[in-house]
């Protein structure tokens, strides 16, 4: 099959059509027609086998998760996801593994009315790469350097699952069988917070979404802030699941922290908010994101402390996240 019959075959009808695409794919380029008063929000994620997803993981998980991880930094900035892009490298023409790869691509891509409007394609390694395009009301995005001292800090959900379904593959179980399946479904298919990211619109200070781990992505908002924060381990939120692999001792409870904390791949939302808002925001309705959680304090001090309920320091292997060339 050609390239081009390929394209045509798979990717042409491949989501639902939106009337602001002017011009999608088949021609050398895209048009798009933004909303009037919008500001655009780009973001593009590159996904390589072995490296961003276990090599046993089914071709519809990785065309879900490759849409979902960019789908994830628009949700941070509050913005609406509208047109994407893909660049697909792959071994050899497979179509059993493209039908499933687009089945999982626009299974979200649909849910979300994200138009696919163009990509590439070519031959080498499999290697996946998304450009999202989405947009958000004139001064109205979510960024990372808006954090101030007495900020409340809060994620969404739940965190370590997906981690944990990594440490599983790694270390062969996590002390109960039948809980497997629900960590790699955590792993495999995470849940792009876009609902919630829309709502902190106008009462976040800052935000991000936790990809390569609690304690870096908040490291990037402290960064990018110039402030501190003060994070009480005890408060991070983790799964009834999560908490059962602990009990069945699949993992030793240091270890339980270090993979919440650190392990990345949650795809949640951490955010800050004044401190005369947190309250309020406590208050509202969060079962668009399994909830929410108020984890610490920004301070005016840099750097990060974590500590325990009585505010005592806890020990804490600060890995940075993950860095590709480290």
């Amino acid at each position: 099959m050609s390239e081009f019959r390929l394209i045509d075959r798979y990717f042409t009808a491949a989501t639902t059509p939106r009337a602001d695409v002017v011009v999608g794919i088949g021609d050398d380029a895209a048009i798009l027609q933004p909303p009037a008063g919008q500001q655009m929000v780009v973001a593009t994620d590159t996904l390589v086998a072995g490296v961003h997803f276990p090599l046993d993981t089914t071709a519809e998980a990785i065309g879900y998760k490759a849409l979902a991880v960019n789908l994830s930094d628009l949700a941070a900035m509050g913005a609406t996801p509208a047109w994407a892009l893909l660049a697909l490298t792959l071994p050899e023409q497979a179509p059993q593994w493209l039908t499933g790869f687009m089945a999982g691509f626009s299974s979200l891509a649909e849910q979300f009315n994200v138009a696919l409007v163009g990509g590439d394609t070519t031959r080498g390694p499999l290697t996946i790469t998304v450009q999202i395009i989405g947009h958000v009301p004139a001064g109205a995005a979510l960024t990372r350097g808006g954090a101030r001292s007495g900020d409340r800090i809060f994620v969404t959900g739940k965190l370590g699952d997906a981690a944990l379904a990594l440490h599983a593959l790694s270390d062969g179980g996590c002390g109960r069988e039948d809980l497997k399946a629900d960590f790699r479904e955590r792993l495999d298919f995470p849940t792009p917070r876009i609902a919630a990211g829309t709502l902190l619109r106008s009462k976040a200070s800052s935000a991000i979404d936790v990809s390569d781990g609690l304690i870096a992505d908040l490291g990037h908002i402290l960064t990018a802030s110039g402030v501190g924060a003060r994070v009480v381990r005890d408060r991070i939120p983790r799964s009834e699941r999560f908490l059962a692999c602990l009990s069945a001792g699949g993992v030793d409870a240091q270890t339980g922290w270090q993979i919440a904390l650190a392990g990345g791949d949650d795809y949640e939302l951490c955010f800050t908010i004044p401190e005369k808002d947190g309250d309020e925001m406590l208050g509202r309705d969060w079962s668009v994101c399994n909830g929410i959680t108020e984890i610490g304090v920004i301070t005016a001090e840099k750097g990060l402390q974590l500590v325990d309920l009585a505010g005592q320091p806890v020990p804490f292997v600060n890995t940075g996240g993950y860095d590709h060339f480290s």
